[in-house]
């Protein structure tokens, strides 16, 4: 597994992770399919994709619950364990409650990354970073950031801080979804703020592109591969695609270790334009 510098931070992390939404449930709880989703992020972590994003949204907390029971057969220290408070719980205190619950259904004792999933413009900013710098000083939380914020809401985040940084702004990013790179990409790269990847491979999409697929055929890899390969490719950028099928996170795994060309980066970029 290939591995990038997590913001500012010493820290390193997986250029290739995995996401859980829609395991354990989407807004509501399945328990259908647990055994399956619980033994998928065994195997993906022992193919180095010990990067795990969650939400307290997902499956209404299931998701954090089978992440837990998941990371318990490793080394704490070698999972970093991403999860997110809701817009709705942006409150001083209702923040703290969120994160303490997360932790519980997590079964761990502190939180990697604690992100914000997306902007609350009714809830004073300060008001929650002022929350989640209480989290970084109680040690539940090593790192924070935000989810889904524009450039003018990070700085505006920032600002509030005395302490510590934003380190992580999770977006929708993929070959087919390239909005970011107008202007939140270049504030990311210039501020040393990595970007996490979510869909990055277009919900679906790309990895049935017939484009991809003959690119692939270059380097001996899928149009999955070639997608993912593309994003991190990019200085800053990280990928949290979600698989539950032994074969699409093996591939996922593989979609790291090698580069693209220049030609083909080019070539690729002006096809999806």
């Amino acid at each position: 597994m290939e591995f990038k510098r997590l913001g500012n931070t010493s820290v390193k992390i997986p250029a290739v992770g995995m996401g859980t939404w829609e395991i354990g449930g989407g807004l509501t709880p399945d328990y259908s399919l647990d055994e399956e989703a619980i033994q998928a992020l065994k195997v993906g972590i022992e193919l180095g994709m010990t990067l795990i994003d969650t939400a307290e949204m997902y499956g209404r907390g299931h998701s954090e619950e089978l992440v837990g029971e998941a990371v318990r057969a490793f080394p704490r220290e070698s999972i970093f364990i991403v999860t997110k408070v809701l817009p709705e719980n942006l409150r001083y205190n209702e923040l703290i409650e969120a994160a303490y619950r997360s932790l519980k259904r997590l079964n761990l004792d502190y939180i990697d990354l604690y992100l914000i999933h997306a902007p609350n413009p009714r809830i004073p900013i300060r008001e929650t970073m002022d929350a989640m710098e209480k989290l970084v000083d109680e040690g539940i939380v090593k790192f924070i950031g935000v989810s889904n914020f524009g450039v003018l809401q990070m700085e505006q985040a920032r600002a509030c801080l005395s302490k510590t940084d934003i380190v992580v702004n999770q977006v929708e990013y993929s070959l087919i979804e390239r909005r970011i790179e107008k202007d939140v990409l270049p504030y990311c790269q210039k501020n040393k703020i990595t970007v996490m990847a979510y869909c990055p491979l277009g919900r679906g999409i790309l990895p049935k592109n017939q484009f991809l697929k003959e690119v692939g055929l270059k380097y001996g890899k899928t149009a999955a591969q070639i997608a993912l390969n593309w994003l991190i490719q990019k200085d800053e950028v990280v990928a949290i695609p979600k698989a539950i099928k032994i074969e699409h996170l093996r591939e996922n795994a593989e979609s790291t270790g090698w580069r693209l060309n220049k030609e083909d980066v080019e070539l690729i970029e002006k096809y999806f334009r």
